[in-house]
């Protein structure tokens, strides 16, 4: 199947630096992280639907705290399914049940996960950031690394394919990633922290080129970092520094698996400008589609579509895309 969009490539060089330690802090975060059972649950959630099965999922993540999930697979479903990870755009937790129903549709073992502490979810963030912010998540706790508000999600993030891979239904060599906006500058955060990833679908991903964001765009969530740097203008430094060890383009360097990545060129929110050099420093096979005349809603329904197929032609080289399946541990 062809792609819809502009499929080209992209020389976009990055000008953000990663830290000396940049590998060591995440393998000892993520290490910490899964010292702590994971605990995962899973929970009948009763629908109208008749083709799709939902259920409500528990499992930890950074320092224990429970993360809710809802997993969604086709019904009737026997082992073993191809898996993908998902978290949504900023301020937003997993939602309703019933959002999102193509990647279950569609014969995937679909998890979709809350971001702590954001709207439309039901995981408190307990950890205290201490320190000044300027009123969001981009901000909290970016005195330090160990405090940064992202710190603790990607590590929940890394938790949530180890609690995909745990679900007897699911196959954990067929696992991915999939992610807009902030859920796609999450996703690149996976596809950097976990080596073995089936495929990664990432459109317009936030949170990269972050030494840089503040001055191209004027959007929000991007303003509160304006104001941050604006306000404490001696914490500058600081801050960025701290922003080194959670950019997507730092990220994107150690991702492996196939890539399928897509922008809108008049996006305001995360400009083709922070996006372009995540996609060009990606470190596995990719492929990427711009979308000239659109802003952040990047290929819309036609990204859904690309994603889909893209999913599907690298999870079949590792096994069929089966059509039924058993049992959920």
């Amino acid at each position: 199947m062809r792609m819809h969009g502009e499929v080209t490539t992209v020389d976009a060089p990055t000008t953000q630096t990663e830290p000396d330690d940049f590998d060591s802090f995440w393998a000892d975060t993520i290490a910490e992280t899964r010292s702590m059972p994971l605990d995962v649950t899973l929970t009948p959630r009763p629908t109208r639907l008749t083709q799709i099965d939902v259920y409500e999922v528990r499992f930890r993540g950074f320092a224990g705290t429970p993360i809710c999930a809802w997993l969604r697979v086709p019904h009737g479903a026997t082992a073993p399914l191809p898996g993908m990870v998902q978290f949504f755009g900023y301020g937003n937790g997993r939602g309703h049940a019933l959002r999102d129903l193509r990647w279950a549709a569609a014969g995937y073992a679909h998890l979709v996960v809350d971001a702590r502490g954001q709207g439309h979810g039901d995981t408190d963030d307990d950890h205290a950031d201490g320190g000044p912010s300027a009123g969001g998540f981009l901000t909290r706790g970016l005195r330090s690394p160990y405090d940064y508000y992202y710190r603790r999600v990607f590590a929940d993030a890394v938790r949530a394919v180890d609690a995909l891979r745990s679900i007897d239904l699911v196959d954990p060599g067929r696992v991915g990633v999939v992610g807009a906006s902030q859920g796609g500058g999450i996703g690149l955060a996976i596809a950097g922290l976990v080596p073995d990833l089936a495929v990664s679908v990432i459109q317009a991903p936030f949170l990269c080129e972050l030494n840089r964001a503040a001055t191209l765009s004027r959007e929000h969530p991007y303003s509160l970092l304006t104001q941050y740097l604006a306000d404490r203008r001696g914490d500058a430094a600081t801050a960025l520094n701290t922003l080194r060890y959670f950019d997507g383009v730092n990220h994107a360097k150690r991702a492996t698996a196939p890539a399928l990545l897509s922008t809108g060129m008049l996006d305001g929110i995360a400009p083709p400008e922070s996006v372009l050099p995540a996609f060009s420093a990606y470190g596995g096979a990719k492929t990427v589609i711009l979308w000239p005349y659109n802003g952040h809603e990047a290929g819309g329904d036609l990204d859904e579509e690309n994603g889909l197929d893209f999913a599907a032609r690298h999870i079949s080289a590792r096994g069929r895309l089966p059509a039924s399946a058993d049992s959920l541990r």
